[in-house]
């Protein structure tokens, strides 16, 4: 397929992808300060295929939910025609799959063939797949046929040049754009020497662009290093980690920022952002480095939240002045959303502001499991229940229908399950019938489980207790599809 927005590898200062550090804050504040490209950190396949895309307006980020509300991929307008998505991944369909996902997103697809962790190539993934060209093959052939944008891979080098090179011959027939080389075998690491002979050999092999990596801790102390690197490699681009972690400002053509003014605009991007504060403070410990044992490092190690963290760096105003206008834009988003709500909204659906609260019913005793009971003793068919995800907050709201009329809570809740039951609570008490609150007192559901399960105590010894009453079978048959909790 055709490449609609090409991003050109070439003669290029890129951010490498680093493992918690190579997030949405890390990114941009690479750019600002001269990266050409940016890649985030490694993203398993699996895990982004359970994820949900989801637009925050109030941040203006796209993001990638996983299901249980964690962001585990945030990116942005700014980035989106220089970010490379980096992936782990040992099969070609999964793959394809998470890069059609996320592909409308961002600038490129990279599959790490590089990672000596245990963790990566326990599952045959980063480094695990040099040894398996013709999986190698099979993937980065599929995503080159399959979408859009450029692909490329990151590897490390082999055992002997002469194999190194035949790897990357047969990794450039299958059509990728640029290949990253770590200089290093998969068993050393950053204290042992980069090997820039292997990559030049690997540069004048090829046609496609290399990607020079390794050099931080034998070349790159400033930004003339970079060049320095990328002659002794003969590479086309040079790709920077831990010199761009320690201080991102590396990719400035003037030289170095002070470190301060640094973490203050990663702090800043951190905030604007949502960072995860914990994140956040990794980042930050990675730049202060021997200056942890100060005061702010001190500081900075004790912090538990973002707040905390600005309030280290003397910045509690900007948290405060930034978390007043996200606030204030998402009121603002809800009330509009409400009105939308209100505008578009079926008139004959039923509503109450009302929450389900399980504090206030016996265990295992739901609304739900009532409309359930009272729909079957009336001869109704059964409550359907049909709940929408709001994209703004990620709050379920669910309608229920019964007896062809539509009942709903106008209070939005963090779950499904949650929704349901409110719903469930508006039509019953629409109807006039209990739901089971225990301020109701003694209810038929739960004197039927408490019957039965004394009579399982005071059973004969002798009886088979696999085989239950025919009382305590037909409880059992009516509530099967019930919402009964779990104990």
């Amino acid at each position: 397929m055709t490449v609609n927005t090409p991003l050109c590898f070439g003669g290029k200062k890129i951010l490498a992808p680093m493992v918690r550090v190579g997030t949405l804050p890390m990114r941009l504040l690479a750019l600002d300060y001269g990266a050409d490209i940016v890649y985030c950190e490694e993203l398993i396949d699996i895990k982004m295929l359970q994820c949900k895309r989801v637009v925050n307006e109030i941040l203006e980020t796209v993001d990638f939910v996983a299901p249980n509300d964690r962001i585990v991929f945030r990116t942005c307008e700014r980035e989106r025609e220089r970010v490379v998505f980096q992936m782990g991944s040992a099969d070609a369909e999964r793959a394809l799959a998470v890069a059609k996902l996320v592909e409308s997103d961002v600038a490129g697809i990279d599959i790490n063939m590089g990672c000596p962790k245990e963790y990566s190539t326990k599952a045959r993934m980063g480094a695990a797949l040099l040894s398996d060209p013709d999986k190698i093959e099979s993937i980065l052939t599929t995503l080159v046929k399959g979408i859009c944008k450029p692909v490329t891979c990151k590897i490390r080098i082999l055992p002997s040049v002469e194999d190194t090179v035949n790897l990357v011959k047969r990794i450039e027939k299958t059509g990728i754009a640029a290949i990253a080389v770590h200089g290093r075998k998969k068993e050393e690491r950053p204290q042992h020497p980069v090997h820039c002979d292997v990559i030049k050999a690997i540069s004048e092999a090829v046609s496609i662009p290399v990607i020079a990596n390794g050099g931080s801790h034998d070349f790159i102390k400033e930004y003339a290093d970079i060049e320095t690197f990328q002659k002794a490699t003969a590479a086309s681009s040079v790709m920077i980690a831990r010199a761009a972690m320690w201080n991102p400002s590396i990719f400035r053509k003037e030289g170095f920022c002070p470190l301060k003014d640094v973490m203050q605009d990663y702090i800043k991007y951190a905030v604007r952002y949502d960072n995860h504060y914990t994140n956040t403070k990794y980042c930050l410990c990675q730049m202060l480095r021997e200056q942890l044992e100060t005061t702010q490092g001190k500081k900075l190690h004790a912090a538990q939240s973002t707040q905390e963290i600005c309030e280290a760096f003397e910045m509690g105003d900007f948290y405060e002045e930034t978390t007043a206008i996200f606030e204030a834009k998402k009121t603002s988003l809800e009330t509009k959303m409400q009105d939308e709500d209100d505008q578009v909204e079926d008139p004959d659906v039923i509503k109450m502001a009302v929450r389900f609260d399980k504090r206030e019913y016996p265990p295992q005793i739901t609304p739900k499991m009532y409309l359930l009971e009272w729909c079957r003793k009336e001869k109704h068919p059964q409550p359907v229940y049909e709940t929408v995800q709001r994209p703004l907050d990620r709050l379920f709201c669910s309608v229920v229908t019964v007896a062809e009329r539509k009942y709903r809570s106008t209070l939005w809740d963090k779950s499904k399950k949650l929704a349901e039951q409110a719903a469930a609570i508006v039509c019953l008490r629409t109807l006039g019938v209990p739901e089971g609150k225990v301020c109701e007192g003694e209810n038929h559901l739960s004197k039927r489980k408490r019957g039965d399960q004394e009579r399982v105590i005071s059973r004969d010894p002798g009886e088979d207790l696999a085989e239950p009453s025919q009382k305590k079978a037909n409880f059992i048959e009516e509530t099967s599809d019930m919402d009964v909790p779990k104990m």
